[in-house]
């Protein structure tokens, strides 16, 4: 056993030499010295031999191991550090080269429109209401007046969580939701910016889509009032050029109610293929607000009158920058996002 044990150490030493690796020296290291190695092995077998051979094998034994675990640490320490040398030497940073410029971030163009479209409105005295994305359908619906049987209650038209909740269709339910918080305390003047909720995903249309509702109640409110203010806000927008018509139209919120067009901001007006050649654009509804949704928020319409309009915010981009397709503004294509 004591020639066995000279040969192992032998054998190891003259291995280690050959040693480049890490994994190479583990399984050395488990070869000679782990649970089936030769020097286990070689001391599992100690109850073999004479006992006045056994004391003397066992010391040398040990010896033997003690004195291969301090040269195998030393091999480990050794190829840890040509590692990280050589590591080090690859990775080498020229530290005289410029350095790699920072890209500047920027507000995504609707974020831009809504700061801007934000900024006319509280010009004007409007304040800045906010409400849940996640509504119940009396609000959402009933308390504007919008009827069980009507088409907007479709549920192959909304997102409905559950019968009576659903993912908000509009930004109007904030002005019940403000009427009652502040009623009968006049006057009211808001604007709703939000995100909104519909089953609708082309060029045009995208499920998800954001919108800024306006509401004004007061003493003696007329639809003077509101033409005055979108005329003012298209202007803003569009530029002291821009021309506005209103066409009678339907909202169960209000009565009566309008649609708002502007002279086209691609041909001014002279008629081209974006205003399909009549010269107009259609950018949001508006009304006078229906008697029943005053009741609802607490108002009496006896006393107190108002208007409400609404638009969205992707529609006002889209003609402001003469973008042809809503998608771009959902895909984070730099490319795109950049331009603005």
């Amino acid at each position: 056993m004591l020639e066995e044990l000279k040969n192992i150490k032998t054998s190891v030493e003259s291995r280690l030499n050959e040693v480049k690796t890490l994994e190479d020296l583990n399984e050395l290291k488990v070869k000679a010295l782990g649970r089936k190695g030769d020097i286990t092995l070689i001391l599992k077998r100690l109850k073999d031999i004479p006992p006045e051979q056994r004391v003397e094998v066992g010391k040398f034994a040990n010896e033997v191991k003690a004195s291969l675990e301090r040269m195998i640490e030393e091999k480990a320490r050794e190829l840890k550090k040509l590692e990280l040398d050589l590591r080090l030497m690859a990775e080498t940073i020229d530290v005289t080269l410029p350095g790699l410029p920072l890209i500047k971030g920027r507000k995504h163009p609707l974020t831009q429109v809504i700061d801007e479209i934000r900024d006319i409105f509280t010009s004007m005295g409007f304040a800045v209401a906010e409400g849940p994305e996640i509504e119940s359908d009396y609000y959402n619906f009933e308390a504007l007046n919008i009827p069980k049987e009507h088409p907007a209650r479709d549920m192959q038209d909304s997102f409905y969580i559950t019968e009576e909740i659903l993912l908000r269709t509009h930004t109007s339910p904030v002005q019940v939701r403000t009427m009652e918080k502040m009623a009968p305390q006049i006057p009211v003047k808001i604007i709703v910016p939000g995100r909104v909720y519909r089953r609708d995903d082309d060029a045009t249309h995208s499920p998800m889509f954001h919108q800024i509702e306006g509401l004004v109640i007061d003493e003696r409110i007329t639809f003077a009032h509101l033409k005055g203010t979108l005329m003012l806000f298209a202007q803003k927008v569009f530029g002291e050029d821009v021309k506005v018509r209103y066409r009678p139209s339907f909202f169960p919120f209000t009565e009566p109610s309008a649609e708002m067009d502007i002279s086209c901001v691609m041909c001014k007006g002279e008629g081209c293929r974006v205003c399909s050649y009549t010269g107009w654009l259609e950018i949001l509804g508006a009304g006078m607000v229906n008697p029943r949704v005053l009741e609802y928020g607490g108002y009496d319409p006896e006393k107190v009158s108002g208007f409400a309009f609404g638009m969205g915010v992707e529609r006002i981009a889209m003609l402001k920058y003469g973008i042809n397709d809503l998608r771009l503004f959902f895909e984070n294509d730099k490319r795109f996002l950049t331009q603005f």
